[in-house]
C-alpha cells in the first residue's frame, strides 16, 4: 500500500502542538482554503456533539471540494487510536490515528505523530492509502503523492506560522 510521509520541526513545546492538533478548530485552521472543506458534524465516542478534544472513537463528518472543480466529496473520519488519550499530559511523544470510514479512497489511514526535542516538536504525518477504481487505482497510487504534497506542505507551514515561525 502506498505511503506518504512529511516531517517538520516546529519551534514550540510538544504539549502546545499536540493540543492544537487535537481539535476540530485545529483541523479547520490547517486545511488549505482550496480544499473547500466543510465540517458537517462532530461526535465524541459517547455520542457527545462537538467535543472539545478529538479522542479515540470520535467521528468527523465533512465534505471537500478541491479547487471548486470536482463534485463535493463526502468524508467520514474516525479517530481510531490516540496516545495519550483525553487530557493526559504529553511526555516525550504522542500520536493519533484517523481512518476514513466513508469517502473517496478505498483505504485512508493517517498517523499524526509528535516527538519532543527540547523546547521544539518534530511533527510527522504518515498516510497509508489506496485509491478507488481497483487495479487502475492501485497502478496510479504511487503518483497520488504528488497531490498530497501541496496539502501537507501547506499544513506544516500553517503549523509553524501558528507557533510563531515560518
Amino acid at each position: 500500500m502506498p505511503t506518504y510521509r512529511r516531517r517538520t520541526r516546529i519551534a514550540a513545546p510538544i504539549g502546545d502542538v499536540w493540543a492544537f492538533h487535537s481539535t476540530v478548530d485545529g483541523l479547520l485552521e490547517l486545511t488549505p482554503e482550496w480544499m473547500d472543506m466543510r465540517i458537517e458534524a462532530v461526535e465524541g465516542p459517547d455520542g457527545e456533539r462537538d467535543p472539545e478534544v478529538l479522542t479515540a472513537g470520535s467521528r468527523i463528518r465533512m465534505s471537500i471540494r478541491p479547487f471548486g472543480v470536482v463534485p463535493r466529496q463526502r468524508w467520514i473520519s474516525r479517530i481510531v487510536e490516540r496516545e495519550p488519550d483525553g487530557d493526559a499530559p504529553v511526555e516525550g511523544s504522542a500520536y493519533f490515528v484517523d481512518d476514513m470510514v466513508d469517502g473517496p479512497f478505498r483505504t485512508w489511514e493517517h498517523t499524526h505523530a509528535f516527538y519532543a526535542d527540547g523546547d521544539e516538536t518534530v511533527l510527522v504525518d504518515a498516510v497509508e492509502y489506496r485509491l478507488p477504481f481497483g487495479a487502475v487505482g492501485d497502478a496510479a497510487g504511487p503518483f497520488a503523492k504528488v497531490g498530497f504534497e501541496g496539502m501537507f506542505r501547506d499544513r506544516h507551514r500553517r503549523t509553524k506560522e501558528r507557533f510563531g515561525r515560518a
